[in-house]
């Protein structure tokens, strides 16, 4: 399955950098990771308003895009998971907040946790996958790794 634009250089390709910076938060100078991050935080908490299932497909779509979108601009860049590119850690960090009530505690815990992944890496060898995929599975891996710390944190009473 090939995400590529038609148009490689044109529209879609502007259309893919606006995506997969979120909009220029990836641009940010300074943690443009955690600003993505906290993007991701903020629209899961506004998704859900529209109810318990909306964050899902918001995630969902947020992933579809982030995976094409990844692979255009680095394909276009030549760079292996430029760092402008955060919506990977938007679909990340949805996916680690999936089905928690959108509460300080849990938006906080889920952002920490995710970072803590994020940055840790644990599942390096992901972003070895080619194309706009090895950009966001890791993402994607952390954001699961953290639904699960979180799930055993709301289980166990800690959270």
């Amino acid at each position: 399955m090939s995400f590529s634009p038609s148009d490689e250089g044109g529209k879609a390709a502007s259309l893919a950098r606006i995506v997969a910076t979120m909009g220029g938060v990836g641009y940010f100078s300074l943690a443009p990771g955690t600003a993505g991050s906290a993007l991701g935080v903020a629209i899961y908490w506004l998704s859900y308003r529209g109810g318990a299932y909306f964050p899902a497909a918001v995630f969902l779509l947020t992933g579809i895009a982030a995976v094409w979108a990844a692979g255009v601009v680095e394909r276009e860049s030549g760079q292996k998971d430029p760092p402008e590119i955060v919506a990977d850690e938007v679909a990340g960090q949805l996916l680690c907040l999936l089905g928690s009530a959108p509460n300080p505690v849990n938006l906080i815990a889920g952002f920490t946790v995710f970072r803590i992944l994020d940055i840790w890496k644990p599942f390096g060898r992901i972003e070895k996958w080619p194309g706009g995929w090895g950009v966001v599975a890791d993402d994607l891996a952390a954001g699961m790794a953290g639904w699960l710390i979180l799930a055993a944190g709301k289980f166990s009473g800690l959270i």
